[in-house]
């Protein structure tokens, strides 16, 4: 059986408010203890900032502020998830990671539509993974990484080629 294979249907969730959401592992790299951020100016309010991790350069977004909830402090249950989509990788902070959970495909509802798209955490939903009596939302990383963090993660991974090329 491939890693592949023992990965397909698990999701690592986290807290946000009181709702609980998960991501495929698949895009998960790594979680990491809250470190200190370097703010980018005229970023968007969700976008953190950029960490150090081993020598490369992330931006970091907010999931609280992605989902227009309330900011609150971060304290040491603040983690930061580190993600890789396509060629982007980003680091999520998040209230508080929950567990790595096993959700069949049988077991994942669509997300459903909330008319005229009133509530924003809807729009990053890929869909509903029933876990018990549990509900965990399940995210979409290309919903949730816009166009911003997309050409800021570009631009950052172009710097670390041009920086490799020069040694």
């Amino acid at each position: 059986m491939s890693e592949f294979d023992t990965q397909k249907d698990k999701y690592v969730t986290f807290q946000s408010g009181s709702e609980y959401f998960g991501l495929k592992i698949e895009y998960v790299n790594e979680i990491i203890v809250f470190q200190e951020i370097t703010e980018i100016p005229e970023s968007p309010e969700y976008v953190k900032g950029l960490i150090n991790l081993r020598g490369k350069i992330i931006p970091v977004v907010d999931v609280r502020l992605r989902f227009h909830q309330e900011p609150i402090p971060y304290t040491d249950r603040t983690c930061i998830i580190v993600i890789r989509y396509e060629q982007m990788v980003v680091g999520l902070i998040v209230e508080k990671i929950a567990e790595v959970v096993e959700i069949p495909a049988e077991n994942i509802l669509p997300s459903p539509s909330i008319g005229k798209n009133d509530n924003a955490k809807s729009r990053f939903v890929s869909g509903i993974g029933k876990v018990g009596n549990d509900v965990k939302l399940l995210l979409d990383p290309a919903k949730l990484l816009g166009d911003e963090e997309a050409a800021l993660v570009g631009h950052l991974n172009n710097e670390d080629e041009s920086e490799e090329g020069e040694e």
